[in-house]
């Protein structure tokens, strides 16, 4: 299985967006990779659907040439790695493009990139340890830090502060329109 980098139109795109399933969930920080991928959904004219198999909710398209698999697992953010094995496997090898949020960066920048450490991000390390390799493409998303001493667990799983939610729409926009690029191969 190749997760590694390529930009050629003949290696299809899995694109994960991670999140944690549940009502209880929804609009929190953590599950921004997840918010990420319905924007870009939308904006690719396309809709998910549940496969069981890979238990992940499910959009294929093409952007331009390239066969593009938009996914959700279905799991709890920490056991993404078994649906993202489960989808490479289903879908055949290629390049895998994670989409996660990050502590480590202020709230609205996004980022692309290439392998490297995971940050202490229990999502990314679990997806390593199913793949066997770190080495795959991430989109980060900036949530930023806690405030004052709140742990990072309780903050990821908080909804978004109202003035975060006022700049959500151009964050998601940002996050989706480098996913794109990825897609196309205009992303380094």
């Amino acid at each position: 299985m190749a997760s590694v980098s390529s930009n050629t139109s003949s290696t299809p795109l899995l694109i994960v967006g991670l999140g944690n399933p549940g009502a209880e969930y929804e609009g929190t920080r953590h599950n921004i990779g997840a918010m990420v991928l319905d924007e870009l959904a939308g904006d690719l004219g396309t809709g998910f659907s549940v496969n069981r198999k890979v238990n992940a909710r499910v959009a294929e398209t093409r952007v331009g040439d390239r066969r593009v698999i938009l996914a959700t697992p279905r799991s709890f953010m920490n056991l993404s790695g078994g649906p993202v094995k489960a989808l490479t496997g289903y879908y055949g090898p290629g390049q895998v493009l994670v989409v996660h949020d990050e502590l480590d960066l202020d709230p609205g920048t996004v980022k692309l990139k290439h392998g490297g450490g995971l940050n202490g991000h229990n999502g990314l390390r679990d997806i390593a340890k199913s793949l066997g390799t770190q080495d795959f493409d991430r989109i980060q998303v900036g949530i930023g830090r806690p405030p004052g001493r709140m742990s990072p667990a309780s903050y990821v799983l908080k909804p978004f502060a109202k003035a975060e939610r006022a700049d959500l729409p151009v964050t998601l926009a940002d996050a989706a329109d480098l996913a794109t690029a990825v897609a196309r191969g205009e992303a380094a």
